[in-house]
């Protein structure tokens, strides 16, 4: 396995980032915009995302921008997790991993590695690679979103895994956040010095390419109805389309269904979305930005990287957030609404929506086109993640040349 090196005589930064991806596309996503960012500053940098996930290939990387794919894992409903590959139990998948893993950063012998949110990775498969650049002279960066989950799932959970055992390896902590929105590791028994080494980046900008295809271009006025990856999404698309079949809406949606969406309800779903006149589907669409900069109003689960897009084009947006396996969207969409950002529906307890519950939704649907912006509620640095990143990242580059 052979990476492209810098050019002679040019700083001489490597960064490896790893991105578990155990479900859906939240984590690869946002590597890849850090990496993209990382390369346009200087040019020189190579960067390696090791991804675990199956989709990759449908991404394109920047010149400078290598991933790696690692064998894949997934999340079932049941928060236990399973290998994607036919007759390969998990304990042997992990151990391949870790493997690659560690023979990645051994070749690729990066100064500063980023890893994505599980400070010892999954099941710990980070942890050789962890120590071996450590004993480098690598610097290591652990890159967190800005909600993580409920502390009170969250402390048991970091506990049970040896993470916070972890967290002193690291010389920083990145959150991509704002702190007056949200802390992530607030109510953690944090080891001592660790808090000293976190830093709030901001939340991270995204682009939309700049071509535009001629059906794009031609669309009306439309709803953009998006549950990400689309693995846990039935929910959020079955209760758009029970709206519009119920009630008569104005503006026609688009539900893009995502590649991980279960296969059957996709079927029945599409059927549904077909037989109906102001409704249309797409599967899935790796330039999901080009979209939602064309979108009168975005229908979402509020995934940091959905909302990201939607604080980047400044879409008015309805958050319906999921509350398992993790609370982690539905914190977030509410310390969004509480600075008057986005609009949320927070799920009903009963097991079936009733018909209040579906003419609500479609009022909010109705009305979501009319909603203000989240610029119409200005907040210093909201948008200062991929800035603020290089800063750091160039930080670590003069350490770099220094030590030579």
């Amino acid at each position: 396995m052979s990476f492209p090196l810098p050019a002679p005589g040019a700083s001489p930064q490597r960064v490896l980032i790893y991105s578990h991806d155990t479900f859906g596309l939240g984590h690869l996503r946002r590597a890849r915009a850090i990496a993209h960012a990382l390369v346009a500053e200087a040019p020189e940098r190579r960067v390696v995302i090791l991804s675990g996930s199956p989709v990759s290939h449908a991404f394109r990387f920047a010149p400078g921008v290598t991933c790696r794919r690692l064998p894949g894992v997934t999340k079932l409903a049941s928060g236990e997790y399973q290998s994607l590959g036919p007759g390969h139990g998990l304990d042997e998948v992990v151990a391949t991993r870790a493997a690659l893993i560690r023979h990645v950063a051994e070749r690729f012998d990066p100064d500063l590695f980023l890893v994505d949110k599980e400070p010892a990775g999954f099941h710990g498969e980070v942890l050789p690679a962890l120590h071996r650049l450590k004993a480098r002279g690598c610097r290591l960066v652990l890159g967190l979103r800005d909600v993580l989950d409920d502390p009170a799932l969250l402390a048991p959970e970091w506990e049970r895994k040896g993470a916070l055992a972890v967290l002193p390896l690291y010389d920083s902590l990145w959150v991509y956040g704002l702190q007056a929105i949200y802390a992530p590791l607030d109510g953690l028994a944090l080891p001592a010095g660790v808090a000293g080494r976190l830093t709030y980046t901001g939340y991270l900008r995204r682009e939309a390419p700049d071509s535009e295809g001629p059906e794009e271009a031609a669309r009306e006025p439309f709803l953009l109805v998006t549950p990400g990856g689309g693995g846990d999404g039935v929910e959020l698309v079955e209760a758009v389309v029970r709206a519009y079949e119920a009630h008569p809406l104005e503006h026609p949606a688009l539900v893009v269904f995502g590649p991980f969406f279960p296969a059957a309800e996709q079927a029945a779903l599409g059927a549904r979305i077909a037989a109906h006149p102001r409704l249309s589907s797409l599967g899935f669409d790796a330039r999901l930005e080009r979209l939602m900069r064309r979108a009168a109003g975005v229908v979402a689960m509020g995934g940091y990287n959905t909302f990201c897009e939607i604080l980047s084009f400044d879409r008015p947006s309805l958050i319906l957030p999921r509350v398992r396996p993790r609370r982690e969207q539905l914190i977030r969409a509410r310390a969004a609404a509480r600075l008057g950002l986005v609009g949320v529906i927070e799920p009903g307890d009963a097991d079936e929506p009733t018909a209040d519950e579906t003419a609500r939704m479609a009022q909010a649907l109705a009305a979501l086109p009319h909603r203000p912006a989240p610029s119409a509620r200005p907040i210093p640095g909201l948008l200062d993640g991929l800035p603020a990143i290089r800063r750091l990242a160039a930080t670590a580059d003069a350490a770099c040349v220094a030590a030579e």
